[in-house]
């Protein structure tokens, strides 16, 4: 399969997935629908596709999110094959994706420095203001 196909292939997973959580379709009380999916990988023979998995909740309540994902693969495989034509369809595993948390964690530490690199330009300016005075 292309490149391109398998891109396409891999977003259209990642919304049909999307949409199933979010409508509540899996009964799973583990599953949430503020799980949110960042992205699928479904490798080159259809076999298999790795999904990611992410949220803003606690890190506890997104495993548990993920364990009751996995264990709705089924379902999930089910009723996205009946909507789409595939020669095979892909067997769903379900992963935590912490990278838009760490990357969210990344920029609040940037945004505290760059707070903390004002506030130290200001006292030197006023430092340096007041020396001029003082002459």
């Amino acid at each position: 399969m292309g490149q391109y196909r398998m891109e396409r292939l891999n977003a259209q997973l990642r919304e049909e997935i999307s949409k199933i959580i979010l409508h509540g379709d899996v009964k799973d009380p583990r599953v949430s629908t503020f799980l949110s999916i960042n992205r699928v990988e479904v490798t080159s023979d259809l076999g298999y596709a790795k999904v990611f998995v992410s949220s803003f909740l606690s890190d506890s309540q997104l495993e548990k999110g993920v364990d009751g994902l996995n264990s709705a693969a089924g379902f999930i495989q089910s009723s996205i094959a009946k909507k789409m034509r595939l020669r095979q369809f892909p067997k769903f595993t379900f992963v935590v994706d912490s990278g838009m948390k760490s990357g969210f964690r990344m920029v609040q530490k940037l945004n505290a420095l760059e707070e903390e690199s004002k506030a130290l330009e200001n006292e030197k300016a006023a430092n340096s203001s007041s020396d001029a005075d003082e002459e």
